[in-house]
């Protein structure tokens, strides 16, 4: 099992040994840790292995990776991708497309996504609940998935990728419009109608969106209180709010979401009332770090962006250091696919401590998502997600934004891809030849 796109379609008890260990929850990593998963995918034991069961005899029958002294960290998540999209903008004439070569090229950027360590994510517009249902089933293989399907904006607003005579540049797949507190009712029911997990809004305008600015107000404070109101009366749906100009993110907090997408503008009142009220803060730095090529965006995109890139590392850099909670997402779509823990670097660039920019992918991230009680860390009683990578991301977070590094990844329980034949056989352990 020596190929990147590895998958197994059962599954045994694993056990990693000779690794350290770091858990996803901020604890000092454990040199010469053993982590083992039953035949279900449920970890058993996270720890030392001085105090971890024998690999010998009948204790344990199932098969050992042997990490050779790599690390070990929980599977990571990406809390904003569009994985339905290989450039996000302009969208382009999505109708016109083949749907099969479609469907064929999103299934390749869910393996990417999962080959670079990412076990879960969480898609913000145009992933149709069908690849949900193809990664459960085991029809591909890919993170599991959380997705918004489409986004609810006003008229001319970020997501309304619709031409002046109709034409949805996206084929229906991007948005819902919504223009008055009514409106935003259905489109939150016709989401939900879809089958998302979630709901995404525009509270303010976008850098990809040509008839509005990152400082434009998106749907109004009411409306966004009536997303958040028909969701609770949904099961309690989280809210997912686009909002990159302050006075959009102060209508987003106020009306109750649950995170704030990009945030770049951030200010010092928003950044109190999103810690009083709980709200995340998912900053997709990728977006302003490797999201920038003159050569291949429109004008008007281009001069948004190198405009907003200062105030945007300015602000997160303070949001940073006021210990804001930070989720970790990538925009995926707007940035290259299957890089996503590049995130980890640029946030580490921004001041935020290596170990933090970890919590932020795994145990925050798995918070946002309402899983953090079966993912995002290693520990006894958690799903089997996990991956071993090269060298020590502690001294270089960096090391973790390479997919090569990425050696090995397991999904609850399966292992999906092994590099360095680090699983060589399904020889039992303590009876390897």
């Amino acid at each position: 099992m020596t190929d990147a796109t590895t998958s197994e379609t059962t599954r045994t008890a694993l056990r990693v040994e000779n690794a350290t260990m770091i858990d996803g929850t901020g604890a000092t990593p454990i040199p010469d840790a053993v982590v083992i998963a039953d035949a279900e995918g449920t970890i058993t034991y996270a720890g030392p292995a001085a105090t971890a069961p024998p690999a010998s005899g009948d204790a344990f029958t199932g098969r050992v990776i042997d990490a050779g002294g790599r690390t070990v960290l929980p599977g990571f998540f990406d809390c904003h991708t569009h994985l339905a999209y290989a450039h996000a903008t302009p969208p382009g004439r999505r109708g016109e497309l083949d749907p099969v070569l479609v469907t064929y090229d999103t299934a390749t950027r869910l393996r990417q996504t999962l080959d670079a360590g990412v076990t879960t994510v969480r898609d913000l517009g145009g992933l149709a609940t069908g690849y949900r249902t193809a990664v459960e089933t085991g029809r591909i293989t890919g993170p599991r998935v959380h997705t918004a399907v489409r986004i609810i904006s006003h008229t001319g607003g970020h997501a309304d990728v619709r031409l002046p005579d109709g034409t949805d540049l996206s084929g229906g797949e991007m948005s819902e419009l919504a223009d008055t507190v009514d409106e935003a009712r259905l489109a939150v029911r016709k989401v939900l109608r879809a089958g998302a997990d979630l709901v995404k809004i525009c509270a303010t305008g976008g850098m990809g969106s040509p008839y509005d600015q990152p400082d434009d107000e998106g749907l109004l404070e009411e409306e966004i209180r009536a997303v958040v109101d028909e969701c609770r009366r949904h099961g309690g749906k989280p809210v997912a709010a686009h909002a990159q100009g302050n006075a959009g993110i102060l209508n987003a907090i106020r009306g109750g979401v649950t995170s704030i997408e990009h945030g770049y503008g951030l200010d010092d009142r928003a950044r109190e009332m999103a810690g009083e009220r709980g709200v995340f803060v998912v900053p997709t730095l990728s977006t302003v770090y490797a999201g920038i090529d003159k050569a291949t965006m429109e004008p008007y995109h281009y001069e948004k962006k190198v405009r907003w890139s200062g105030i945007t590392k300015e602000n997160i850099s303070r949001a940073i250091e006021q210990g804001t909670r930070i989720a970790l997402g990538t925009d995926a779509a707007v940035c290259p696919h299957g890089q996503n823990l590049m995130e980890l670097s640029y946030l580490v660039d921004l001041g935020m401590d290596p170990m933090d920019a970890i919590v932020a992918g795994t145990r925050t991230a798995a918070e946002l998502l309402g899983v953090a009680d079966r993912l995002g860390t290693l520990a006894p009683g958690r799903v089997a997600d996990l991956v071993v990578c090269e060298g020590d991301p502690l001294a270089d977070i960096g090391v973790l934004g390479d997919p090569a590094n990425i050696v090995c990844v397991v999904q609850d329980g399966h292992v999906r891809k092994d590099t360095k034949g680090l699983l060589p056989s399904a020889t039992p352990a303590g009876r390897r030849p």
